[in-house]
């Protein structure tokens, strides 16, 4: 019955586009299904914003006078908050529409109804003033024996709810919690999630209910309680270590193919439930031995399982590395998850060599001699013509940068420099070759032409800090007075240099630099 009920919501705005003849206050019969087509067509085939803007309005008044219209029938109405619906996907106004859209849903009958809902939960926002008004259609259909009513409601609830309205359906709700259909028990969890990300506070009395969702005989209710739990274990992990051995049965049950097939995608096993346990899994295992040596097994078995060569088991292992990484490590999960991350950086697909470095930014902490491994390769990754790939590197490298590797990491950040152009990887940029010469600078000489390079292309850009950092760094110096007099020396002599070079033009903010270093020292 519930798979009924779905398929016929799904087929419902389908409906929207049957050719039916309409009719407006002047009487004029006309495909609805043409009108709207005819006005996608227009607009595409314009030329300007302008013709765009012109055809819109006219279209926004013929609709404004077609609602206010007392002999509009809700059929009419129905097929103007389509057309309304599409106008404002073009960012247009047509708030005038708005209080006819909570009037549709709440007259109407199923297609009507729908249609209400759906402009309702697209025009307003959270704490529009116009959304109280339909908070009495919600308790009706929340309270009626049609399904599709009801499940309408909760759907429109899980969207766009009033905080302060709240306790009057948490009650109703609560009680789908216990409805034969599965539809409803889901939708109802749905529901609960979103008052719980909106107003904590307001559910915290049914915690217990949530736990039972969790063991629903229903993958889809079960599946829907996730969220709410990966959100209360994000906040408090140690609230819900008794519910570990639950998450890990799952799982298990999970990767072994115990579900339904209608879960499987490309014959992968449930891979988004996979995805949200395994980071239920990395939360609770974090810094706490006894808790993570309950998942040890699953997650080696995760990691085994997880090697057809299809995007969404990339996604599956990434986020099983990931967790391995976050609990108390197990040095067999350890080496099985590194060699993971070593397939993907040298991989030339680019999704995956994204993943290699996405994940080793995550480990760095735990374990930072496997980046060091790589890092040859991920250098390189510095000339991959996409500029995600160079991002997700830059960052990488400064996060392994020590004081062996330091010049050769810098060399290659500062050539990326050179050839940037948009001005937030400047900024970036600049400040981290800036903080890594500061800590891990081999000799003065080094330090201050690694500094003069970030000055120069850095500009007036950066951010005012890292000129004062430097300036009180040569004032303040170090423990060593002979070495102090020496980096000030070799600063004013670089500066001197520079200024006798014909024909080139230095930013304000390193002509400012030079005149302090040179004056007072």
């Amino acid at each position: 019955m519930s798979d009924i009920v779905e398929k016929t919501l799904t087929a419902l705005p389908g409906l929207f586009l049957q050719n039916q003849s309409v009719g407006g206050p002047a009487g004029v019969k006309t495909s609805f299904s043409s009108r709207l087509g005819g006005l996608v067509r227009g607009i595409t085939a314009l030329t300007s914003k302008h013709e765009e803007e012109k055809l819109i309005q006219q279209e926004l008044s013929n609709l404004k006078a077609t609602v206010s219209a007392p002999t509009t029938t809700l059929k009419i109405m129905k097929e103007c908050m389509v057309r309304l619906i599409y106008c404002e996907m073009l960012g247009y106004d047509a708030s005038f529409g708005y209080i006819h859209a909570i009037k549709l849903a709440q007259q109407g009958n199923l297609l009507e109804k729908r249609v209400g809902y759906l402009a309702v939960s697209l025009f307003l926002h959270e704490n529009h003033e116009l959304l109280l008004l339909l908070v009495n259609t919600v308790v009706k259909d929340l309270q009626s024996t049609n399904l599709v009513e009801v499940c309408m409601a909760l759907t429109i609830v899980s969207q766009i709810f009033p905080r302060e309205m709240i306790p009057a359906v948490l009650p109703l709700i609560e009680d789908k919690l216990q409805h034969s259909k599965e539809i409803i028990r889901r939708k109802a969890v749905l529901a609960l999630y979103k008052f719980h990300l909106i107003a904590p506070n307001q559910v915290q009395h049914i915690h217990i209910k949530f736990r039972k969702a969790l063991c629903d005989r229903d993958v889809g209710v079960m599946a829907a309680s996730l969220h709410i739990y990966f959100r209360m274990i994000k906040e408090n992990s140690s609230g819900y270590k008794d519910l570990t051995g639950s998450f890990v049965t799952i799982l298990k049950q999970v990767v072994g193919g115990k579900l339904p097939v209608d879960f499987n995608y490309h014959s992968v096993p449930a891979p988004w439930l996979q995805i949200q346990l395994l980071r239920i899994l990395g939360l609770l295992g974090k810094d706490d031995q006894r808790t993570s040596e309950l998942m040890y097994d699953v997650l080696d078995e995760s990691l085994r399982r997880a090697e057809l060569n299809h995007n969404v088991t990339y996604a599956i292992l990434f986020e099983c590395v990931h967790t391995v990484y976050s609990i108390y490590p197990k040095s067999e999960l350890l080496e099985k998850a590194a060699k993971c991350i070593g397939k993907f950086v040298l991989s030339p697909k680019i999704n995956l060599k994204y993943l290699g470095l996405k994940a080793l930014t995550y480990v760095i902490q735990q374990d930072p001699t496997l980046a060091l491994q790589h890092q040859m390769t991920i250098i390189e990754c510095l000339d991959h013509p996409d500029p995600i790939i160079k991002r997700e590197t830059l960052e990488l490298l400064y996060r392994i940068t020590n004081a062996q590797n330091i010049t050769v990491i810098v060399q290659k950040m500062l050539e990326y420099l050179h050839q940037s152009k948009e001005e937030y990887i400047i900024v970036n940029l600049v400040g981290k070759i800036a903080e890594l010469a500061e800590k891990y600078a081999p000799d003065n000489a080094w330090f201050i032409q690694t500094m003069n390079a970030v000055f120069s292309v850095g500009g007036d850009v950066m951010h005012p800090d890292i000129p004062n950092n430097f300036m009180r760094l040569l004032a303040e110096g170090f423990d060593d007075e002979t070495e102090d007099q020496q980096l000030r020396l070799y600063a004013v002599q670089s500066y001197l240099t520079l200024l006798d070079v014909e024909n080139v033009f230095y930013p304000q903010k390193f002509l400012q630099v030079m005149s302090w270093v040179s004056e007072v020292h």
